[in-house]
């Protein structure tokens, strides 16, 4: 199953806990909250290139299945994840104490970031 495509970011669960937890200042939170993400997927074979687009800021990663690859996180941070795939339909990598679960089901993409007891969930459609 291919995950490429463009989506744009239709409900988020818990985004404000879960960005005070990462320590993200509040003005941030605010200003991020309500904003509509659009996220670029451009896969070619085990090879991801994921671009986030959020208001004026862009996040870019990419990496490949099963291999280390340096990601930036929401926070602005550098970190090293081995992204694995699960079946063919999602993505599972692991940082600092968070997992993050990415799954396609049809049209709709989910987003699941776990850390400790708290869950942030994201639902982006393919536009």
């Amino acid at each position: 199953m291919s995950f490429a495509g463009k989506y744009e970011l239709q409900s988020q669960e818990n985004f404000e806990p879960f960005m005070r937890a990462l320590g993200l200042p509040e003005e941030q939170i605010q200003k991020g909250k309500d904003l509509k993400s659009i996220t670029e997927i451009v896969q070619d074979g085990k090879k991801f290139t994921v671009t986030v687009t959020t208001g004026s800021k862009v996040i870019k990663n990419q990496f490949t299945i099963g291999e280390e690859s340096e990601v930036e996180l929401m926070t602005g941070e550098k970190v090293k994840v081995v992204v694995q795939m699960e079946g063919n339909n999602k993505l599972v990598a692991q940082a600092k104490g968070m997992k993050a679960v990415t799954e396609l089901n049809g049209d709709l993409i989910s987003y699941t970031m776990t850390m400790g007891d708290l869950t942030l969930k994201r639902v982006s459609k393919r536009i």
